[in-house]
């Protein structure tokens, strides 16, 4: 009996620690499960964040989204006159135009001058605007959509539109509407007498040696440079020399990373002392700001600045 009692308890003891062994195996199944479960509220919740959009929506992937912001240009310079078709030959010319937002970005324009008047081919590098308007954002604004002047595509697919000019030199107001966000987005754009060629000009726009009499000789004028972004600079006054009947200016530049200057699409290169890059180069007239290009070798790469140099013939001394 003693024996019989003693299998009996074995084998209830067996049964219980069986019993014990599968609940503590069936607890640990289910923390898996719960963490699966936070896991998966924790992917929702992520997604329902939805961080990439909201980064492409900050991103400023498009010119449309920055308008707001868009840091504004100056315009133009002090001083400038207008001018007017009368004053230019019938022909299509390569022309700048300053914009007063960074996100209008123009990457060519041409200027057709016939028969007394002007209009020109403003040429965008992206489809970011459907149309423009020359006259005010609030102008656009009440003329409606229709009223703006549509885009037609050039064989690099660029954006052209083709609007009439009043006048160079001389502020001029143009509305965006934004392809985007279908809003209108005033400018204001300044065509550059500067930028064209002197065969593009019926008389002559700036003072000459001749007319000023000079002598062959050695001289001294001051000279104004502009164009770049504005860091650079040159020497002022510069030494002016005139011989027969022709004048060179010896242009000193702030630095010495300037390896090249154009002309009249004649180059010049530099002798470099001093850590300044030092150019002998014409002078076509003075008493107008005289288009130049300079190479720069500061960057990765060398590009090449459209600049002005004005000579004030008012300051030429021996």
């Amino acid at each position: 009996m003693k024996k019989l009692t003693a299998i009996l308890a074995f084998i209830t003891a067996l049964t219980l620690t069986s019993c014990g062994s599968t609940a503590q195996q069936s607890a640990p199944a289910e923390t898996p499960t719960e963490a699966a479960t936070e896991a998966v509220t924790e992917e929702e919740t992520e997604e329902t964040a939805e961080p990439s959009e909201e980064a492409e929506t900050e991103a400023p992937t498009e010119p449309a989204t920055e308008h707001e912001t868009a840091a504004q240009n100056e315009v133009g310079y002090e001083g400038m006159q207008a001018v007017s078709a009368d004053a230019l030959m019938d022909g299509d010319y390569h022309i700048e135009v300053d914009s007063s937002s960074s996100m209008f970005k123009i990457a060519d324009c041409i200027l057709h001058v016939a028969d007394g008047s002007m209009n020109a081919d403003i040429i965008i590098a992206s489809k970011s605007y459907d149309k423009l308007f020359m006259g005010t954002e609030d102008e656009a604004k009440a003329s409606g959509a229709e009223q703006g002047i549509e885009y037609t595509s050039d064989e690099e697919g660029r954006s052209v539109f083709n609007v009439p000019v009043e006048a160079l030199d001389k502020e001029t107001e143009c509305a965006a509407l934004s392809a985007k966000k279908q809003e209108w987005y005033g400018r204001t754009l300044v065509f550059r007498a500067d930028s064209l060629p002197d065969a593009a000009f019926k008389e002559k726009r700036y003072t000459t040696v001749e007319s000023l009499n000079l002598a062959d000789g050695v001289y001294t004028v001051d000279v104004k440079l502009d164009g770049g972004s504005g860091k650079a600079s040159v020497e002022s006054p510069a030494v002016l020399t005139v011989k027969d009947g022709k004048s060179t200016a010896k242009i000193v530049w702030s630095s010495d990373k300037y390896d090249k200057m154009v002309v009249d699409s004649l180059e010049y290169t530099p002798e470099i002392t001093d850590g300044h890059s030092i150019f002998e180069i014409p002078v076509t007239g003075f008493d107008y700001r005289m288009p130049v290009q300079a190479e720069t070798t500061a960057m990765s790469e060398p590009h090449m600045i459209d600049y002005t140099l004005y000579f004030d013939s008012a300051t030429i001394n021996t």
